[in-house]
């Protein structure tokens, strides 16, 4: 049996009644990480039970994933029924579920280790997010996928499991336990804390449709105008298209029960094997799931989207968070969102370059054609196409995506960094800009170089200014947690399990001058750790401005690419061609058409954007600045320019390390204790 040091549980030998513990048989003691039991571990002589009869891929929240090594089937009895399951085929277990190694034979309890319990990042998420009374197993198969979080997590756990030698990540408990003391928070300490307070804005007047997303356990100030999945899901569903990296199908339907309701939901994921077959056996009868195919190894679909068609129109949204209970009440996170209105019979062949975006990605995606049955269109099939069925014209935002592949040829500017650089270099910047700095915000960090960091912030750099000038290179900076920061949170080391980068790629020497700290007292989320990703060009409180010869315009991208190669790609061949591993996708806002009204909804609570600027009414050019929360100029000096305000939750310039500060790992030792008592050992 594969081991690793900390003990998850144990399989308790039961006899046929189930209610008696057989002490004939030793009980199997569960490790974090890959187990494998057979008929060595039981001491029996049953040849029908293999040598690796199964495996157990346990995980620090204290679910299992059981798959069936052997010939043989296998039974679970959970509490609300029983399964078979044959060879190859999984289950996730937790705390009571009983395994019958041979249906009707050999019957063991998996029972959570007692001591485990105070330090799963569950136990400490518990503090201030579990409901009232709400079953505590439940909650496990909820958050059974905390400590895989990203891409990245999953293939380093991958690699750990293959070389058994190396050491693993796990968490210790300290010898105390106190819950978060609210009073020393620094929400209210600092100058310009507190500016979200002002962000508040009806929803049916999104800037540009960017918001932050509910924090639980924050002040009320501090979730000023932001939103939750349930503002999302909401009103008249006809179809749903959900795109994501991982899938909580439990906690989905119970935070947003109109899925089960809705026509047709398709799920677009990139979970792995074992979940994938806990979600096809048990979703309901609407859902139809669909894996994108990956041509490239360690590639993964990592997207972060919902595309919701209403009798009205569609509302297309793209953000940061995985469906899971964590992201959506833990975390730092973003959202964009807009509503499109279905086109006029007159302009079904009308294009704009949002369109045109969308509906590659999409394609790329390659999901089986749907066939589902709309009020007065009638029978249609949803796929890429069917997007096009809808007016974009009124998009604040261009479409930032990546899709795996070697890209060459009229594709090299299509996807990934590759993209964000040939939408810049069509815009003019103001002087200001020149030179500014550049900052990249996210929450995994791949493994880099020197020459592929240059290579990125080529595109990053790129446009000119009026005077046809390059803006040149800005110096980078990486905002990015330090130990202190993680140590500090709201869930304490729990939540650096979500930050999952090792320390092999974090404290490469060539990155010591990137480093910035993350401090989000003006928004309340210096203490709710970052699972957003963003990247933009500032000039103090300004992200960078630009005129496409008419009007002014900024940039700033909200995306759910982290700072890899696998994400944004890299180029090969002599820079002709980018290879990219996995799916991507954010929105860059580029307001090149403020004087159109934006204000369409699908909805009656809003859902859309309206920004018009009132010189734009009379022919006359308009500035559209985008400003963070710390900006201090006043909207009303010039009737010619419109200021929007983007909720940006971290603030800028950012504050360098000091020497004191050490960029988090999460395969590193970390021996003082958190907000929770706890401390966090391999």
């Amino acid at each position: 049996m594969t081991r690793s040091r900390v003990t998850i549980g144990y399989l308790v030998s039961v006899k046929t009644n189930l209610d008696e513990e057989d002490e004939s048989i030793p009980k199997i003691e569960i490790f974090e990480g890959i187990n494998f039991i057979g008929r060595d571990d039981m001491s029996v002589s049953d040849k029908r039970v293999s040598r690796k009869h199964i495996s157990l891929n346990a995980s620090l929240d204290g679910s299992l994933e059981v798959t069936v090594e052997g010939g043989n089937p296998i039974a679970i009895k959970f509490e609300d029924g029983r399964k078979k399951l044959v060879s190859k085929e999984s289950a996730i277990l937790v705390h009571g579920d009983i395994v019958e190694l041979i249906p009707g034979h050999h019957f063991f309890k998996y029972v959570k280790s007692a001591v485990n319990e105070v330090t799963l990042s569950l136990g400490t998420s518990k503090r201030f997010d579990m409901k009232p009374g709400e079953d505590e197993n439940i909650n496990l198969k909820r958050k059974r996928q905390i400590d895989e979080d990203e891409a990245l997590a999953r293939t380093l756990q991958d690699e750990m499991i293959r070389d058994v030698s190396s050491p693993k990540r796990n968490m210790v408990t300290g010898s105390s336990s106190y819950p978060i003391n609210q009073g020393q928070t620094s929400f209210d300490s600092h100058d310009g804390s507190g500016t979200i307070r002002q962000f508040d804005v009806a929803k049916d007047k999104l800037p540009l449709g960017f918001r932050l997303l509910r924090v639980k356990g924050l002040p009320s100030w501090a979730n000023s105008s932001t939103v939750s999945i349930q503002d999302v899901i909401q009103g008249n569903v006809l179809v749903a298209v959900l795109s994501n990296y991982m899938v909580d199908m439990d906690w989905l339907i119970s935070a947003c029960p109109t899925l089960t309701r809705i026509p047709r939901v398709l799920v677009i994921h990139g979970e792995g094997d074992g979940t994938v077959s806990h979600l096809q056996k048990n979703k309901p009868a609407n859902w139809v799931l669909h894996k994108p195919p990956l041509p490239i190894s360690y590639g993964t679909h990592h997207s972060k989207a919902m595309f919701l068609v209403y009798p009205k129109g569609v509302r297309v949204a793209i953000h940061t968070a995985n469906l899971i209970h964590v992201d959506w009440n833990n975390k730092s996170q973003g959202l964009w969102m807009q509503d499109f209105p279905w086109k006029d019979q007159n302009d079904q062949n009308k294009r704009c370059g949002f369109e045109n975006d969308l509906v590659d990605y999409l394609s790329a995606l390659k999901w089986p054609e749907i066939e589902v049955s709309l009020p007065v269109i009638g029978s249609v099939k949803i796929n890429s196409s069917f997007f096009r069925k809808f007016d974009y014209s009124s998009a604040a935002v261009r479409l930032i995506g990546s899709v795996p592949g070697y890209h060459t040829g009229s594709n090299l500017k299509k996807w990934g960094h590759m993209k964000l650089r040939s939408v810049l270099q069509d815009c003019v910047f103001d002087k200001e800009f020149q030179k500014s700095p550049l900052v990249y915000q996210f929450s995994s960090l791949g493994s880099l170089d020197e020459k592929w960091m240059a290579e990125l912030a080529s595109s990053m750099s790129s446009g000119s200014t009026h005077d046809k000038l390059s803006l040149g290179l800005g110096k980078e900076l990486i905002v990015w947690p330090t130990v202190e920061d993680v140590r500090c949170s709201l869930e304490g080391y729990a939540a650096g399990s979500c930050i999952p980068s090792p320390q092999k790629n974090v404290e490469k020497d060539f990155l010591k001058k990137y480093w910035a700290k993350w401090k989000a007292d003006h928004s309340g989320r210096s203490r709710a750790m970052p699972h957003i990703k963003t990247y933009t060009r500032y000039s103090g409180q300004n992200l960078a401005n630009f005129i496409l010869f008419s009007p002014h315009e900024s940039w700033f991208l909200l995306t759910s690419a982290n700072l890899s190669k696998a994400a944004w790609g890299a180029l090969q061949k002599k820079d002709s061609q980018l290879m990219i591993r996995s799916y991507e996708l954010g929105v860059l806002f580029l307001p090149t058409s403020i004087n159109k009204d934006c204000s369409f909804s699908c909805t009656d609570n809003g859902g859309s954007t309206e920004v018009k600027c009132e010189s734009s009414k009379n022919g006359e050019d308009c500035q559209m600045k985008l400003v963070t929360l710390c900006w201090k100029g006043s909207k009303n000096t010039d009737s010619s320019s419109e200021v929007v305000t983007l909720p940006v939750p971290y603030e800028l310039p950012p504050q360098p390390y000091s020497s004191q500060d050490v960029p988090w790992s999460w395969d590193k030792r970390y021996f003082k204790k958190d907000v929770h008592g706890q401390v966090w050992a391999r």
